[in-house]
């Protein structure tokens, strides 16, 4: 016997779902990437560890902390609304997501205030080492943080679809909060990395 094909619908399901690999091996890549730009920034460290020191003194901890705190808050938000979508709730996943960019917003915000401080102060790109890569690292994960809440933003509409059963709906959270995870991971290890420096130093 021959097996039963698929109906159109599961087809059409199956081809507009996000496959989990596929998100997986993006996101290995895309820590990767980072990688690298973190074992850079170790090695310069090594040759120019008072440069690094003193310019790591100018940041602030308690921005970075703040920012921290946003993050994992909304990643923790993220992870109800995937326990909500998983239950069949659309209510709630809606609920928590909204939470979650609200809360989330407050990083950009911060991040906005420090930048303006660093430039207001003359610090910029092109001050010495430690600040090109404080800037290109920091940026980059602001590139990353944006395009998380993009996600989000896009997956509060898909909640109605969520509580009627649509897996490929859900399949998208899922994926979606991977990243925004990947996006709060990162931060973790910026804020160790760059902030906690001046503090060891």
């Amino acid at each position: 016997m021959q097996p039963e094909a698929p109906s159109e619908a599961e087809a059409q399901s199956s081809r507009a779902a996000p496959k989990f690999h596929s998100i997986w091996v993006f996101l290995i890549i895309d820590s990767v990437s980072f990688a690298l730009f973190f074992l850079v920034f170790m090695v310069e460290r090594l040759g120019q560890p008072e440069v690094f020191s003193q310019s790591a003194r100018q940041l602030s901890e308690g921005f970075g902390l703040l920012n921290t705190a946003i993050l994992i808050t909304g990643s923790w938000l993220v992870a109800l609304a995937v326990v909500s979508a998983r239950q069949g709730d659309g209510n709630k996943t809606r609920r928590h997501l909204i939470a979650a960019i609200a809360v989330s917003s407050g990083f950009a915000v911060v991040k906005a205030i420090e930048y303006t401080t660093k430039v207001s102060a003359g610090i910029t790109p092109l001050t010495n080492d430690f600040f090109t890569f404080y800037y290109a690292i920091t940026g980059f994960h602001l590139f990353h943080y944006l395009l998380g809440m993009g996600a989000l933003c896009f997956l509060v509409n898909a909640t109605p679809r969520i509580a009627a059963g649509d897996e490929r709906s859900r399949s998208w959270l899922e994926a979606g909060a991977l990243f925004w995870h990947l996006v709060d991971l990162l931060w973790i290890y910026i804020f160790a990395m760059l902030y906690l420096l001046g503090v060891q130093s």
